[in-house]
């Protein structure tokens, strides 16, 4: 329907739509308060994301939470004598403390191959695993001299071997721990052993040989969920990890000596000396707490990071975190958009009201959750390709009805997907993002100053155009 304007309707609208610079600084407003739900669409991905991650944990409580595997380590019961003031009597007191030698692997093997797989609940993945972990190797000797030992101090008869794992409920199997020629069935610690959050000991008596120089061996059937890690506890640490998987992250302290991944399997070797261990090879001490899982699992910085090592089973694609970096551009493809949108109408002498550049910004702005949705649905890439199809075909039509020209109508959709295409294709860089960006934007600056030559700027009007609903 038209709508005929009366004089003084006239005389404002051409005031308000038709001076250049005018229309400039409204068209900047219009960006700087479209700031408003640009950044309510980011914190709505936030939202989503912390659902997806509520929805992980959720099922990690029930299969089992990331795992690390820790020990084994050889604690031998000492009892030391302290002297000590009697502040009543002015006279030297002796009395007996219990404490305990600790004593980590002279070797220690370890070989496992894990088998991911993933869980849904609704729209959102969690990704689980199997594995199946061996792990051999052999105690030091104790050593005496240095540490002024007294072997007849020694409790012998009241030994532990203990291991730890994050996560006991990930536990399958029952294990069995072959110390020396001795197999032993592990059971849970609950005295107050503090060795790890998770204790699992065998009780040996070494009375008889009084030898701490033992191999050991036992096997792990363990199912745990996104990382698997493992404790740099040996004087001589070996770990491998294999497994079926296309997109694994080595994380923790040391990175692999050797790496392979191809197709859907990976696997990886790590070989590391003490040298870089933060433990000593035996100590004295009435209670030691090597590390504290539950920290470690959530990524928190604290001591025991530096003997940590392993491998983290990604998503293979993290729709939430591409949408939120598409989102940060929100801002400049509006921009940009609006200014070729201006351009246009001035090279075609057509007026474009305020309000239809309110209108399309909108439906840029949705264009953001639009990409949300459909991402949780069918993944990020055709997500971003139908989005923006859309709504390049939504404005372009719009465009094409209110100049009435149907090449500045392709035009301008093909400027809007020049824009989407680059945004595109910086979410898929990495290291040369900023570089590509940086390049790109010279190359729309470049192409803006061209085109505002062929633009008679001493004349401050737009052609006035008939309004439309």
């Amino acid at each position: 329907m038209k709508i005929e304007l009366t004089t003084e309707n006239k005389g404002f609208n051409n005031w308000f739509g038709g001076s250049v610079l005018i229309k400039l600084g409204l068209i900047g407003f219009l960006t700087i308060l479209l700031l408003i739900p640009s950044s309510l669409i980011q914190d709505l991905i936030a939202e989503r994301q912390n659902r997806q991650e509520e929805v992980i944990q959720e099922i990690s409580d029930k299969w089992s939470g990331s795992q690390l595997v820790q020990g084994p380590v050889l604690v031998l019961p000492y009892k030391t004598t302290v002297i000590a003031e009697d502040p009543n009597t002015s006279k030297n007191t002796t009395r007996e403390i219990l404490t305990n030698i600790y004593i980590l692997p002279e070797t220690l093997d370890i070989s496992s191959k894990a088998s991911p797989e993933m869980l849904h609940r609704g729209i959102f993945d969690a990704v689980v695993y199997n594995s199946k972990i061996q792990v051999k190797g052999k105690f030091s000797a104790l050593e005496l001299i240095k540490s002024n030992i007294d072997p007849a101090m020694i409790q012998w008869d009241k030994a532990k071997v203990a291991i730890g794992l994050s996560d006991l409920k990930g536990l399958k199997n029952n294990p069995l721990i072959r110390l020396g020629n001795e197999n032993y069935e592990v059971e849970p610690d609950l005295t107050s052993l503090k060795l790890f959050s998770n204790n699992l000991v065998i009780l040996p008596n070494l009375s008889t040989g009084k030898n701490t120089a033992l191999s050991f061996s036992f096997d792990l059937d363990l199912r745990g969920s996104e990382k698997l890690s493992f404790l740099h506890l040996g004087k001589n640490t070996s770990v491998k990890i294999e497994g079926e998987w296309n997109n694994p992250s080595f994380t923790g302290r040391y990175l692999p000596d050797e790496r392979s991944v191809s197709g859907k399997t990976f696997s990886a070797t790590w070989k590391m000396p003490y040298y870089n261990r933060p433990y000593p090879q035996q100590w004295i001490e009435e209670n030691t707490i090597l590390n504290k899982p539950d920290t470690l699992v959530k990524g928190k910085n604290n001591s025991d990071t530096r003997a940590v090592f392993g491998v983290d089973f990604l998503l293979p694609v993290d729709q939430y975190q591409k949408t939120t970096r598409a989102a940060k551009y929100a801002i400049l493809v509006i921009l940009l958009s609006f200014l070729s949108l201006f351009f246009t109408e001035l090279l075609n002498k057509r007026n474009v009201h305020f309000l239809q550049y309110v209108l399309i910004g909108a439906a840029m702005t949705i264009y953001y959750t639009l990409l949300l949705a459909l991402s949780e649905q069918m993944g990020f890439n055709m997500a971003y390709i139908l989005a923006s199809v859309a709504t390049i075909g939504l404005i372009g039509t719009f465009i094409w009805s209110l100049l009435k020209n149907s090449k500045a109508a392709l035009l301008f959709a093909g400027i809007l997907s020049m824009f989407y295409g680059f945004i595109f294709v910086i979410l898929q860089l990495q290291d040369m993002a900023l570089l590509v960006g940086s390049i790109g934007l010279f190359v729309i600056i470049a192409t803006l100053m061209y085109l505002s030559q062929k633009i008679s700027w001493e004349n401050n009007k737009v052609e006035e155009a008939n309004t439309r609903l």
